[in-house]
Order: structure tokens, then sequence, then C-alpha cells
């Protein structure tokens, strides 16, 4: 009886663990809180660089031509802004 009971345990707790990614969102949500306009324009401005710099980082000895037109597209929205 008690050993069943810890492998029960132990079954669960391995499943949390393989699953816990997927756990914690929709029971921890961690929204941004922006406490003045100025936190919300810094926070949009990283995103935009972070998005940026991955859209740069797919650009091989070809530049701009190793984009797909989606990316282009996009690269150039986000250099306008």
């Amino acid at each position: 009886m008690a050993l069943e009971a810890v492998l029960i345990i132990l079954a669960i707790g391995v499943i949390i663990f393989f699953f816990r990614n997927s756990l914690k969102k929709p029971f921890l949500r961690t929204e941004e809180k922006y406490y003045t306009i100025d936190d919300q324009y810094n926070a949009d401005r990283r995103n935009r660089e972070k998005e940026i710099d991955t859209l740069l980082g797919k650009m091989g000895k070809n530049g701009v031509d190793d984009l797909s037109e989606k990316d282009r597209k996009r690269l150039e929205e986000l250099s306008k802004k």
C-alpha cells in the first residue's frame, strides 16, 4: 500500500516535471506591468531591437537576398519606426 502511494506520487512528479512549461502558462501569467508611458516605449523599443537583431542574424553572405519576402517586409517596417 505504501509502495503504491510512493510510486503514484513519483509518477505525478515526473509528469509535472516534463510538462512544467505548459502547466506554468495558464496558472502563472506574467504580464508585464508598465508604470509609465516611458516604460511602455522602452519595452516596445527593446522588442523591436530584438526582432531586428534576429532578422539581421539570418542574413548571410548575400545580405538582404538571404531573407524571405516576409522577413524583408518586416525588416523594412521595423526600420521605419
